[in-house]
């Protein structure tokens, strides 16, 4: 089990669901102002980060072969200790909701295998805010974070990292506070404006996005891209990705790494990956527990204190049943 979130590196900017809304945009603002959005991990245009990030090239985590999910997520191979792996580690973080708690799951691969996995089962506190979601999902990322014993080179998170009000989203404030190289994979557009339209493009189509009025501070700036990875021949309908700079890289690599990761799906392998691992788990703890929900209220102080691995949830919750 992992300590007490040994990955954070600035803990004034763990996300703290209790802030009124003026303080965290008041802490995003600080996140966004700490955080480097080039590829050679220096400081630039105002921003400073306390060390030098080497974000990996794209070519050194390109995806041979997608896992095949028809029996599951693949098993951590346990061959890649966080000291002896010569190619870069790569961490896709996603979750799954449990009413008033949510399961986020961390997969790592490294060289198209999958090295380690890890979970955790936190409260939500707060509802969606949008610009916010950080506060709400954010807490939950780092439990899972701090279950893995291997040390990530990127994460790449479902959510916005620059693309964002405040240029400071899911990724961005995951990154700094971790002090990682970080990318956010959106769905849909909270913000900014593409350079042409995105209907109807192709496989590996590509646009910029903008900022606009309702970014502060980027007058214009790119701050990610649209990427069409995924696209049906005769009925072209898939939505873009909306890819961003979280922290430690800049727009163009930021939609590379996410291009070499894809294989072919319209995900990234690493968030594909985590996304049906959340998903495995939530159907675990939903048929397997039916007592589970009335473990969770009577347990309430504890959940509201402790941050649980999925494990251990379901080592209690079988104690509990028996």
């Amino acid at each position: 089990m992992g300590g007490q979130l040994p990955s954070v590196a600035h803990p004034e900017f763990v996300p703290n669901p209790e802030l009124t809304r003026d303080e965290m945009r008041t802490l995003q603002r600080e996140i966004a102002d700490m955080a480097v959005y080039t590829d050679s991990g220096d400081a630039s245009g105002g921003r400073r980060s306390d060390r030098r990030l080497t974000p990996p090239e794209p070519a050194a985590v390109s995806l041979d072969e997608a896992a095949d999910l028809s029996d599951g997520v693949p098993e951590p191979s346990n061959t890649v200790s966080d000291t002896d792996h010569q190619e870069p580690v790569v961490v896709g973080i996603d979750q799954a909701f449990l009413a008033e708690r949510v399961i986020s799951a961390a997969v790592a691969l490294c060289g198209n295998e999958v090295v380690e996995r890890a979970s955790a089962v936190t409260p939500l506190k707060i509802p969606y805010i949008p610009g916010l979601l950080a506060f709400r999902e954010g807490g939950p990322v780092l439990a899972a974070l701090d279950q893995l014993q291997i040390s990530p080179d990127v994460l790449i998170l479902d959510g916005s990292g620059r693309i964002h009000y405040r240029q400071a989203g899911l990724a961005t404030h995951i990154g700094v506070t971790t002090e990682t190289p970080a990318v956010g994979v959106a769905k849909s557009l909270l913000c900014g404006v593409p350079d042409d339209s995105v209907d109807g493009r192709p496989a590996e189509w590509s646009t910029p996005i903008r900022a606009d009025s309702q970014v502060e501070s980027a007058d214009e700036t790119v701050i990610g891209h649209a990427y069409q990875s995924r696209q049906y021949q005769n009925s072209p309908r898939i939505n873009p990705l909306y890819i961003s700079p979280g922290h430690g890289l800049g727009a163009v690599r930021a939609r590379d790494l996410v291009a070499a990761l894809c294989g072919g799906y319209k995900l990234p392998e690493p968030t594909r990956l985590a996304d049906a691992f959340a998903d495995e788990l939530k159907r675990e703890f939903d048929s397997q527990w039916p007592a589970i929900p009335n473990f969770a209220v009577s347990t309430d102080q504890v959940f509201k204190s402790v941050r649980l691995p999925y494990e251990l949830l379901r080592e209690l919750a079988c104690k509990n049943l028996n």
